[in-house]
């Protein structure tokens, strides 16, 4: 997520802008930078849906110990998202407080927004990739000799057309389709937005009627993806994006389906709602001027039964649940549903 908004066209739609440093780390190094323990941190913020889902990835595949983890305060100045939550306002790996600093490191005045997932390379202090997208699915292809045991399959190779279809379909039309719905620039790009949305929503829960996750009988990828933006809907697109026929509460297999992942490790013990609204409802000060940040809603319903259990499914096949999050990296009490 970069810390502007990105662009509209003369229609008043919103236009994300996509041109990410897609630089990889590989196991095999081939685009200079190999997969290596202790040599990389990813920097994050738990407010921004995209940087959650990098968050979730490396958490259920037990990445910790060879990527550490920095994270940015849900808010930032007009340059750059920043360490606010460090002592001193300074990360304490990287030793900056802008995250533009490592950018400018890799770009010399680097020309675009600066955003979060970004992944940064210790010894030189440079960026190495924001490519959000790609970043994760290299979590679960390219790190594999750094995951823990037991960890689970979230980009299963004779699935991966499947997932890869389901999620392009989620982040044209959901991921960024609130996106487009609150950015709109005009009363005909709203409301195409709009429509757009729960089209996709409405497939979405059609989907989800008969089965327990999006692709096979697993937490895949496609999963994560759709998790973080139906984790941010009521409390924040619902009101604040004006994504208003319905809140996720009142659509019952996407609301079961949410509260299930709400409620598996690794989903919504990463998922931090008061950063989460104090990052839209005070960055966004062009549709919430005040910058004031609603109290609600309640959390609680976060926990109750969703039933899914019987429609199947292993949450990780083979594989085992995470254990505990480590005490440094906590949602902050109070914070979660939890």
């Amino acid at each position: 997520m970069s810390y502007v908004a990105d662009s509209s066209t003369a229609d008043g739609d919103f236009n994300r802008d996509t041109d990410y440093i897609t630089t990889r780390i590989t196991a095999d190094g081939r685009d200079g930078y190999p997969v290596e323990p202790g040599r990389y941190r990813l920097v994050v913020a738990r407010a921004c849906p995209w940087a959650n889902r990098a968050i979730i990835v490396r958490r259920l595949l037990g990445l910790e110990d060879a990527l550490s983890i920095g994270f940015c305060g849900p808010t930032h100045d007009e340059r750059s998202w920043t360490f606010d939550l460090d002592p001193g306002g300074v990360d304490p790996v990287l030793g900056i407080h802008h995250l533009r600093d490592a950018y400018n490191k890799r770009i010399p005045d680097y020309p675009k927004g600066v955003t979060v997932p970004a992944i940064v390379d210790i010894p030189t202090g440079k960026v190495v990739t924001n490519d959000f997208a790609q970043l994760t699915v290299d979590f679960s292809t390219e790190w594999t000799a750094h995951h823990r045991d037991g960890a689970p399959q979230l980009y299963p190779e004779p699935l991966r057309e499947q997932i890869d279809e389901v999620s392009q379909r989620i982040y044209t039309e959901v991921n960024n389709g609130v996106y487009r719905c609150g950015f709109a620039g005009s009363q005909h790009a709203y409301e195409r937005a709009y429509d757009r949305l729960f089209t996709a929503l409405d497939w979405l829960s059609e989907r989800l009627a008969d089965q327990r996750y999006l692709v096979g009988d697993t937490i895949t990828e496609a999963d994560v993806r759709l998790f973080t933006t139906l984790a941010r809907f009521d409390a924040v697109y619902h009101g604040h994006f004006k994504t208003n026929r319905s809140k996720l509460a009142e659509i019952p297999a996407l609301w079961a389906y949410a509260r299930d992942l709400f409620q598996t490790p690794g989903f919504g013990d990463t998922t931090d709602f008061v950063q989460i609204k104090q990052h839209y409802y005070v960055v966004h000060a062009d549709i919430n001027p005040t910058g004031v940040v609603p109290k609600g809603p309640d959390l609680a319903n976060w926990l109750t039964a969703h039933g899914r259990e019987a429609l199947g499914g292993r949450p990780f096949g083979d594989g085992t649940a995470p254990g505990p999050v480590r005490e440094s990296e906590r949602v902050p009490e109070g914070h979660c549903a939890g």
